[in-house]
């Protein structure tokens, strides 16, 4: 059985059997569990703990486990229909908005219910993570000499050193001086965009995108417009359009394995984006999230735009967070020029700094003989699920169009088909029990047709991905081509 399922079988077999003992009374031995239970010391270990946190029961160290007196009823909640004046009064005026919709960010987060296939989520199945090396990396950081002291407000110099060369590329473009460490790549984009442009400043953005990038900036106050996206990444045709139209001074992009597309901006567009940009005085914001998720069959990848820069038009955005752990926020902010100032004081006023330990786990874990193999390993199983993936879409549900088939990433941004929309297509999806994510949120302004995002990285065996297809054509089957039951 699955780690995580049988501690939840785990806590909920103790949780029923607690009315057997008295208030104060000592539950089983850790050793008795395992051996009454048959599951490992870890197991034991993280139940006792989930029925401790829900107040059931009291851990003594070196006496034992006991349950814990009833809880007393919580206090009557009071009236906080006030704020509903507070939080609204005279904001139809703010510059930044004080309510943000981040529905398009929830959706990916969410936690689907049991039996439910995840299909919606931007981040790897425990089973991908390097869990162990992580761990292994993770105690070795906590024995460094001055761990839990205070670090850099720019990052541990060695990680920073790290993260120069993996963006430098073989150019060796960047230093360590131009590097920032930063708690994860939306910690990145947020202080980018915050330190870029001004409230009420339009920003440039790819369509489709990131819907965590549209949180941001209109949460800053900042107006996304949307440049549209081909096979072929951005159209330097429409950028050019955009910048002069606006007068924007922000263009924010994902040259590889474009979420959701998964577009790679081609070579001869690559130029034209910096030339572009540098003509219209313009920053351009590299997202390079997927750099570490390139498939075993996607060749040799192209540079960073941040090598290939000259005069300092780009700022990247790096994390490991995508191909690690969504615990495992350590990123980085590269820029060269006066604006790395900027970016500097707006992190240090955000958050001061990056915890040391997990920037110490982060230079572990990244240094160690784990790390090439755990890359390998990811690479091979993210194309055998997209294989797998693709191959039951055109098997099972013909009607339903993939554009673009990527050689990294994580996710299929396919089509429904003609007269389908996107939001009825993932209720009907998560009744069958697949949790997708509706295509709208992806854009900034009307969507050119419906879509919706599947990820394969989310779910524990490939197996899986050709169950949900089976389940969607089930369920589209039933509800009619456009999810509605019509």
């Amino acid at each position: 059985m699955y780690e995580r399922s049988s501690v939840a079988a785990l806590a909920e077999s103790l949780r029923a059997e607690l009315n057997r003992y008295s208030v104060g009374g000592k539950l089983p031995s850790s050793r008795a569990l395992v051996e009454r239970y048959r599951v490992s010391p870890v197991t034991v270990s993280r139940a006792l703990a989930q029925l401790a946190a829900e107040g059931l029961v009291v851990t003594r160290p070196g006496a034992g486990v006991f349950r814990a007196p009833p809880r007393t009823s919580a206090p009557a909640p009071g009236d906080t229909s006030w704020q509903e004046v507070t939080l609204t009064a005279e904001g139809a005026g703010d510059v930044v908005p004080r309510s943000v919709d981040a529905s398009g960010v929830l959706v990916t987060l969410a936690a689907p219910p049991p039996g439910v296939i995840e299909l919606h989520s931007g981040y790897l199945h425990p089973s991908l993570q390097p869990e162990r090396a992580m761990a292994a990396a993770l105690a070795r950081a906590g024995r460094r000499p001055g761990a839990w002291g205070r670090t850099p407000v720019e990052g541990l110099p060695e990680l920073r050193d790290w993260f120069a060369r993996e963006i430098g590329g073989a150019a060796r473009a960047l230093t360590a001086a131009d590097v920032l460490i930063t708690a994860g790549g939306q910690s990145a984009l947020t202080t980018a965009l915050r330190a870029l442009a001004p409230p009420g400043a339009p920003i440039l953005v790819e369509s489709p995108t990131y819907p965590g990038l549209l949180a941001i900036a209109r949460a800053s106050g900042c107006r996304p417009v949307p440049v549209p996206v081909d096979s072929e990444g951005v159209r330097p045709e429409l950028l050019a359009a955009a910048f002069e139209a606006t007068g924007a001074r922000v263009f924010v992009c994902q040259p590889l394995f474009q979420n959701p597309t998964g577009a790679v901006l081609t070579e001869a567009r690559r130029g034209e984006v910096l030339r572009i940009a540098r003509a219209a005085g313009a920053f351009v914001v590299e997202d390079d999230y997927a750099r570490a998720l390139a498939h075993e069959d996607a060749g040799a990848l192209p540079p960073t735009l941040a090598a290939e820069d000259e005069d300092g038009v780009v700022v990247h955005v790096r994390s490991l967070t995508k191909v690690t752990s969504p615990s495992m926020r350590v990123g980085a902010l590269a820029a060269r020029g006066p604006v790395l100032d900027r970016l500097r004081a707006i992190q240090v006023v955000d958050s001061f700094f990056v915890p040391r330990p997990l920037q110490e786990a982060a230079l572990e874990l990244v240094g160690a003989p784990a790390w090439p193999r755990h890359l390998r390993a990811v690479a091979a199983e993210l194309r055998h699920r997209r294989e797998v993936l693709a191959g039951a879409l055109r098997r099972e549900l013909p009607a339903l169009e993939v554009p673009h088939l990527p050689r990294g990433g994580y996710q299929l941004w396919v089509r429904p088909g003609e007269g389908a929309d996107d939001a009825a297509f993932a209720a009907t999806a998560l009744r069958a029990g697949v949790a997708v994510a509706p295509g709208r949120p992806y854009f900034c302004a009307e969507p050119p047709g419906p879509y919706v995002r599947l990820s394969f990285a989310g779910v524990a065996a490939a197996a899986e991905l050709t169950e949900a297809v089976r389940r969607l054509r089930d369920g589209l089957g039933t509800a009619g081509p456009n999810g509605s039951g019509e």
